[in-house]
């Protein structure tokens, strides 16, 4: 859409690892505005200069119903007064030729669009081709400001020491929700930051970064629900997975790099290789499994650390 030339300063080589997260983290329905203004086909361009002027804003979507026709910018507008057409149908003057997002695009991949072709927002469609919302550079800058904040927030709670509980010694705790995909690596992501926040060595931080993620991911591949609970303390960092899921019948089976009970859909989806309990005891300095049927599975993942 038309609008001033606006670049988000965002790459790899200086940007703050925790923005870099976030924009990997979230999706560009995550920052859209769903508050859409649009015009009609049949409107006239009069009535469009109008909306503009009232919300101060520089283009309008066209739009049938749900579905997004064009657009016509404030360019299309000064054209329309120069020509004397300006109550001519706005069908006649919108542009056809859109540059969209679509809402499960990674936010990274939206800032890049920010990047390449110096708009001031794009139209946001889902999968059925649906106007669904609008994006643009305020709220991409807005929403990392907000989740920084979060983030923020996270680590002064998580440096809040319950009375009693040693000064070296934190837990955190994440509900797992079955086939959650959208959301599976969140928690082994604020792990990961709480480690870097106490300058743990990074290398210990990725080996706990892997037992947390495969132990997470194997949560919402295999059980029904459960909890990851990662406790730090001065000399070791335990993640501890258990969930309500039908428990694992043969447990050096399911050790065995390969061995998978995921079906096909799981597969299709990149997941259910078969490596996540064999990676997670592979990083582990002490390693635990404890499943019965029908009553759930506790794996636990300790490695060693010098603060």
């Amino acid at each position: 859409m038309s609008g001033l030339p606006e670049e988000i300063p965002i790459n790899n080589d200086d940007s703050p690892s925790v923005v870099l997260e976030l924009i990997y983290q979230l999706k560009t329905k995550d920052v859209m505005n769903t508050a859409v203004i649009t015009v009609n086909k049949n409107d006239t361009m009069h009535h469009a200069r109008t909306i503009m002027k009232e919300n101060h804003i520089t283009g309008l979507p066209v739009t049938e119903g749900k579905h997004l026709l064009g657009i016509v910018s404030i360019e299309d507008i000064i054209m329309a007064l120069d020509q004397g057409s300006i109550d001519c149908r706005v069908e006649e003057k919108m542009s056809t030729s859109v540059t969209v997002l679509e809402d499960d695009m990674p936010l990274s991949f939206a800032i890049s669009f920010f990047n390449k072709y110096h708009f001031g927002r794009f139209p946001v469609l889902n999968k059925n081709k649906e106007l669904v919302g609008i994006l643009s550079s305020k709220d991409v800058v807005r929403t990392l400001l907000l989740e920084m904040n979060r983030e923020v927030l996270k680590l002064e709670k998580l440096n809040q020491k319950p009375a009693g509980m040693p000064k070296d010694h934190a837990e955190m705790n994440f509900p797992v929700a079955r086939h959650d995909f959208e959301h599976a690596g969140r928690a082994s992501t604020d792990i990961k930051k709480a480690l870097k926040a106490r300058e743990i060595d990074p290398a210990l931080i990725r080996r706990i970064a892997i037992a947390s993620y495969e132990l997470e991911i194997n949560l919402v591949v295999h059980s029904l629900g459960g909890e990851i609970k990662c406790v730090i303390e001065p000399d070791r960092v335990t993640i501890t997975a258990s969930d309500i899921g039908p428990g694992i019948p043969d447990i050096n089976l399911a050790l065995q790099e390969g061995w998978s009970t995921a079906d096909e859909w799981i597969r299709s989806l990149g997941f259910g290789a078969g490596m996540g309990l064999a990676n997670t005891k592979r990083v582990s300095d002490e390693f635990n499994i404890e499943s019965a049927a029908g009553k759930g599975t506790v794996v636990r993942s300790a490695v060693f650390i010098n603060v």
